[in-house]
């Protein structure tokens, strides 16, 4: 009915309305109001308190696009503060009526779009009190102008703790070339630096905008990832694995523990954790009183192409 789809679109426009927030990538937890269409109009169930947009589903707040086959936004009552009475009023006064939307759901070719990060996958499920995005199906990805996660079964984005959370045959790519995989990564970003306004949002099926040198600080600097489980890093030179892993990218460093297996060409170190320079390509192997260094070395094979040793061994690790 048209009265339906009018007072659904009138819902989630004032319902989303609250002060400006500071800039987040993928944050839709504040902000201003929040912009809906949709090219078959608005389902509203009132029994069900939910707001249903079909069919090429857009939803915009701030520099935040979600793009879907299907929107689902759950609402309830707000809780407004209690406001001192006038004189004068009247019963009804103190009642606004107002609604919140707690919960958004996009069904079907799932894509959220900031001016820096892009977020893909089947479902998405945004809980607003949390300002947590989790995304299902096939293909996830989230892409940020200095690395790329992917992963089989879910995707995490706490935006408000900084942090992406990949589970199943999770990789991270960095720009720079660089892979670290395992069945669980956890990556960690510094605060996002607000970013100039724009007005600009995307078309349905475009691509985002290749972010700027700006761009990449107002999306957050990648600081830390960790890694849980099958855990590999892959360098130009070696391939290093293991059961957990840390990688910090301001260093170029990481370090892999448990059952570390280094493989350099022909050559395989294997120890209880090791210490990986990604810009030398130089990894030290690191012992225990209890666990030694083993390897097989190759001759003629032991130099890495650039002159370094693939693998050294280094003394008992504290």
């Amino acid at each position: 009915m048209i009265g339906r789809g009018a007072w659904a679109a009138a819902v989630l426009l004032a319902a989303f309305a609250s002060a400006p927030a500071w800039a987040q990538p993928i944050d839709l937890s504040s902000g201003g109001p929040i912009e809906v269409t949709s090219r078959d109009g608005f389902e509203w169930n009132e029994n069900a308190q939910t707001v249903t947009a079909n069919t090429d589903a857009r939803a915009v707040r701030g520099d935040v696009t979600v793009l879907a086959d299907q929107l689902i936004a759950h609402y309830r009552k707000k809780n407004a503060p209690a406001q001192p009475q006038p004189a004068a009023a009247t019963p009804g006064d103190t009642d606004t009526g107002s609604n919140e939307i707690y919960r958004l759901d996009a069904v079907g070719h799932v894509r959220i779009v900031t001016p820096t990060d892009e977020a893909m996958g089947d479902k998405a499920v945004y809980d607003i009190d949390q300002s947590v995005l989790v995304m299902t199906g096939h293909n996830l990805r989230l892409t940020t102008p200095q690395y790329v996660m992917t992963a089989r079964d879910s995707m995490e984005y706490w935006s408000q703790q900084h942090m992406a959370v990949g589970r199943g045959n999770a990789v991270v790519v960095a720009t720079d070339g660089r892979r670290l995989s395992g069945d669980v990564l956890v990556g960690y970003t510094t605060p996002a630096t607000p970013a100039p306004a724009t007005s600009a949002t995307p078309a349905p099926g475009a691509a985002a905008a290749k972010p700027t040198g700006s761009d990449i600080n107002s999306s957050g600097k990648l600081q830390r990832v960790e890694a849980f489980g099958n855990v590999e890093v892959r360098t130009q030179t070696d391939d290093v694995r293991g059961d957990r892993g840390v990688y910090l990218p301001d260093g170029s460093l990481a370090r892999v523990v448990g059952n570390v297996r280094i493989v350099h060409g022909q050559n395989v170190i294997t120890g209880p954790a090791a210490d990986l320079n990604m810009n030398t390509g130089i990894a030290h192997v690191l012992s225990t009183p209890a666990n030694r260094v083993e390897g097989l070395i190759m001759p003629n094979s032991a130099q890495s192409p650039a002159g370094g040793s693939a693998a050294t061994p280094k003394g008992p690790s504290r």
